[in-house]
């Protein structure tokens, strides 16, 4: 008997790029705990002390959560319709919040108890923040009306009637407690001076404005509507700085993350993006499994989380860093290593001497595992350690591998004999899943004709297999329906080009050449084999 080869595994080629410092950062974080809420999210604030609470706004309640163990530590349920703008104040004593009730409500962190009504407005109100100071709260209505009242007192101390539209956004100057920011769905936004009765700047945004946001300095805020973000110099007049954004559609939040200089967005596309606060460059981006409605991070950035319109509310922890801290443990560590490497490098340093012999050590072979089943004609075996959902989900190429092997030996008939339902449906999913790739499209025409063969009988008395099928032929149906178009515009461009040579026959050469038949050698293999399988 010759000796054994182990299967020929084809790794296809793939093309990885570099991975940024600021996409590995994000990265670092890990897999979110994910909370799903009655209603959709709509804002999410952190307060600034520790343990660093988040709340979270959403139906007729604000949450406040445990960044620790992710559990509710407090919920604010006094709201008889929707709450909205739930923020906290700069010590993280106070909470204030508006809601579909035409009041705004001053809430205790540390009970339940709501210590005032600030009444005045309307209708309802999706704006309150408290100024930098903390002594004053403002807030927007959709009675297009921005009121200042003193928390002392609870008097109200200006009323801007400016806006045309609903007030949906606006912060609070870090610099100055008497300048604030709205916007609005005017598609405006203006800075208003408590100490005047009247705005001191207006800049229009261009779209409604969903998000608006001041930077530390006090001297650049930022306006988000529509698909973009614009950047004003306050200092300047309104001055238009510049505008960015890479969202398919409405960005819906703002986020500064001021220990590392970042600007985060969030859009209804399911996607937040982070930027560089100083060129406004896009960093990274991360996806969600529904539109995002709000985003924030701590303040020492360990935690990322985002409030969508399904009510999902995803927390990322930021993974713990495993290195030592001290001098000393870094030396102990040093150490070990090197005596771990000493131990395991004995009798590999030995430098031979004059008059040595050397015997040669034979290595053992380490075959994997389908190998050493195909060593010992055990087929189906090796034919099911191949498909285990770790590797064809991971290293598909290795599955089909195997699968050639088989069919190199003329034992893949009897290898997917016997096969229970769950069993086929898995394969059933796993060829749809890869029959576009042209890599494996052959491998995965004969495995089907094979499974159509061998189990057309019963078919027709398992719903679930019968479903898989139909799954199956319809990506099979949407393929062809590609080439087909693919070769209809082959034609449409033969047809162009036959022009653009008549009309430079005068120059021949300038001519441009004919279409080669690069296009029709590359997918006449794959539409053969998908009509043989449609047809069966």
């Amino acid at each position: 008997m010759g000796e054994f080869k182990r299967t020929v595994v084809r790794e296809l080629p793939e093309r990885k790029g570099e991975i940024s410092p600021e996409s590995q950062f994000w990265n670092s974080y890990e897999f979110p705990v994910t909370i799903k809420e009655f209603d959709s999210i709509s804002h999410l604030d952190f307060s600034p002390i520790e343990p660093h609470q988040v709340a979270v706004t959403t139906s007729n309640k604000i949450r406040l959560f445990n960044p620790i163990n992710n559990q509710v530590d407090r919920t604010f349920s006094r709201f008889k319709d929707r709450a909205y703008c739930g923020s906290f104040r700069h010590d993280g004593r106070l909470m204030v919040a508006g809601g579909e009730e035409p009041v705004v409500k001053l809430l205790d962190v540390s009970g339940r108890a709501i210590l005032r009504f600030f009444s005045g407005h309307k209708r309802p109100v999706h704006l309150s923040k408290f100024t930098v100071d903390g002594l004053k709260v403002f807030s927007g209505d959709d009675d297009s009306c921005v009121r200042c009242f003193d928390i002392s007192s609870g008097d109200k101390v200006n009323i801007f009637e400016e806006h045309k539209d609903y007030i949906r956004c606006g912060d609070a100057n870090k610099a100055s407690r008497d300048i604030i920011l709205t916007g609005s769905y005017d598609h405006t936004a203006r800075l208003f001076d408590l100490r005047t009765s009247t705005s001191i700047m207006s800049v229009n945004h261009g779209k409604p404005v969903e998000s608006a946001l001041f930077m530390p300095s006090g001297n650049i805020f930022l306006t988000a509507g529509g698909n973009y973000v614009k950047v004003w110099d306050a200092l300047a007049g309104g001055k238009l700085l510049t505008t960015f954004g890479n969202s398919h559609k409405t960005i819906t939040s703002l986020w500064f993350q001021e220990s590392r200089g970042r600007l985060l967005t969030g859009s209804l596309d399911m996607h937040v993006k982070v930027y560089d606060a100083a060129t406004y460059g896009l960093l990274a981006s991360m996806d969600y499994p529904a539109p995002v409605l709000s985003v924030a991070v701590s303040p020492v950035s360990d935690l990322l989380v985002v409030g969508m319109s399904t009510g999902l509310l995803s927390i990322k922890h930021k993974k713990k860093d495993g290195t030592p801290q001290t001098e000393a443990e870094k030396q102990k560590k040093q150490r070990e290593k090197r005596l771990a490497l000493r131990y395991f490098n004995k009798g590999n340093m030995y430098i031979p001497q004059e008059g040595d012999t050397l015997v040669p050590l034979k290595q053992r072979e380490d075959l994997a595992r389908y190998d050493r089943l195909l060593k010992r004609f055990k087929h189906s075996k090796a034919l099911d350690d191949a498909f285990k959902i770790s590797v064809r989900r991971k290293t598909p190429y290795v599955t089909f591998s195997v699968i050639q092997e088989l069919s190199r030996r003329n034992t893949l008939k009897a290898s997917l004999s016997g096969r229970d339902e769950k069993w086929l449906c898995a394969m059933l999913a796993f060829l749809k899943k890869h029959i576009s790739n042209p890599n494996y499209v052959s491998v995965v025409i004969e495995v089907t004709d094979i499974i159509l063969e061998i189990y057309e009988s019963v078919v027709s008395s398992s719903e679930p297999v019968k479903k898989s099928l139909t799954n199956l032929r319809a990506v099979i149906d949407k393929e062809l329906n590609y080439h087909q178009s693919l070769e209809e515009i082959q034609g449409m461009l033969d047809v162009l080009l036959i022009a653009s040579n008549a009309d430079l026959d005068s120059n021949p050469d300038l001519k441009i050449p004919e279409t080669t038949d690069i296009f029709k050698n590359q997918t006449a293999g794959t539409s053969n084999s998908m009509e043989v399988t449609e047809k069966r």
